[in-house]
């Protein structure tokens, strides 16, 4: 299978700072964007720029055509149907939607992982009570205890499919059905961090709703989008009302659209669905089987580059299987991991990450403060996880002087 060859779609590597190549190593944050996706922002605003399903003449009704695909063509990539799909800014919005729309009670059980994102923690915990799944050594999900809490009855399963600090991926579909079959919940996937890497089915799992971001795959920025089956969509109570959510407003009664229309307030980001809709389309010219080998290879090139190195303890499995291309780590003898990263950063062009990474109850598990994280995509190679971890030798020597 040839290796992906695509770093010359992406204009911002072709940059150079301070006379230096950049290497762009901070993918769970934010992707970089491919030219055809620029170009389809552009040709919205040069050729179009009119709002959608606000009016009968010629440029709105294209402009609402086309955002119509462009939520046909999120709805292909993850086998749903298009009236269960409505934009969102990101998967934080689409977490809360679905967390204020359930109408939990304070004493209501919600289970959730330790290894989650802020943003499937926080709204979860703001309205009901959460407990969280503990994670073994490994980083991994501790299966036992899920079941543990599953049998305690959890109006709410929030899961994580892949975590950004460890990399490693939960068994999905079997952890879904359990919570169906075990207890009945409403089951809320975060889908942000695998759906860049691996493409998930929703018509195989069984999961009522699921959320994920434009941008962390090659999208713009503030647009996501939430999947949820439509009778899971029906019962949910609207996050926000407004311009475009219902069909008739009088003095006396409203009549409020159908799904998912009823839940997109105000004006849409237009440009960032057919942003969006690009970006998907140039991931599948990518090839699904040859993103997941590449993924595999760039684990690889990560976790050998931590292991050979007995400065670095890294949070997550050692094995590349079920996992993606992110190592978090800390650097023994580096107390400002900020340091390490901006040093990176100024003097060999690499960008990367250091902090909690919005997930410190799974940081602060396995240790304590701030740790570097390296995070790999379609245009890394692993010669520049190598080129990386050459880098960090030298930083750590002179720290250590």
């Amino acid at each position: 299978m040839p290796p992906l060859d695509c770093a010359g779609d992406f204009p911002v590597l072709q940059r150079k700072i301070d006379g230096r190549s950049i290497t762009y190593l901070d993918n769970a944050a934010s992707t970089l964007k491919p030219r055809v996706v620029i170009d389809a922002i552009t040709r919205f605003y040069e050729n179009n720029g009119a709002n959608v399903h606000r009016g009968k003449h010629y440029l709105s009704e294209e402009a609402s055509d086309a955002f119509e695909q462009a939520r046909y063509r999120v709805a292909e990539f993850v086998g749903a149907f298009g009236n269960e799909i409505v934009f969102v800014r990101g998967s934080t919005e689409a977490l809360n939607l679905v967390a204020w729309g359930l109408a939990l009670k304070p004493d209501d059980l919600v289970v959730g992982c330790l290894d989650s994102h802020h943003s499937q923690i926080l709204p979860w915990r703001r309205f009901a009570h959460l407990e969280l799944v503990r994670t073994g050594p490994d980083g991994r999900v501790d299966l036992d205890h899920y079941h543990k809490l599953l049998r305690r009855g959890p109006k709410v399963v929030a899961l994580t499919h892949c975590s950004n600090v460890t990399g490693a991926t939960i068994p999905l579909e079997a952890m879904a059905a359990a919570a169906k079959e075990v207890c009945g919940a409403t089951v809320v996937v975060d889908a942000t961090q695998s759906l860049p890497h691996s493409r998930v089915d929703v018509s195989r799992l069984a999961a009522d709703f699921l959320a994920f971001s434009g941008h962390k795959m090659m999208g713009p920025t503030g647009i996501g989008c939430l999947y949820g089956r439509r009778d899971s969509l029906e019962r949910l109570r609207s996050y926000m009302q407004g311009g475009g959510t219902v069909d008739w407003l009088d003095e006396h009664r409203i009549s409020e659209r159908k799904i998912p229309h009823r839940f997109e307030a105000g004006t849409p980001a237009i440009s960032g669905a057919l942003g969006l809709a690009a970006a998907l389309s140039y991931r599948d010219q990518l090839g699904n089987q040859q993103q997941e080998q590449h993924a595999h290879e760039l684990t690889n090139a990560l976790l050998e580059g931590a292991a050979a190195r007995s400065y670095i303890r890294l949070i997550g499995p050692r094995s590349s299987e079920l996992r993606i291309p992110i190592a978090t780590f800390w650097v023994q003898g580096c107390d400002d991991l900020s340091d390490v990263a901006r040093a990176l950063s100024d003097s060999y062009g690499i960008m990367c990450r250091s902090g909690h990474m919005c997930a410190q109850p799974i940081v602060d598990a396995h240790g304590t403060g701030e740790v570097l994280r390296i995070s790999g995509y379609v245009y890394n190679t692993a010669s520049e996880i190598e080129g990386a971890f050459r880098a960090l030798d030298e930083i750590v020597t002179l720290l250590a002087r």
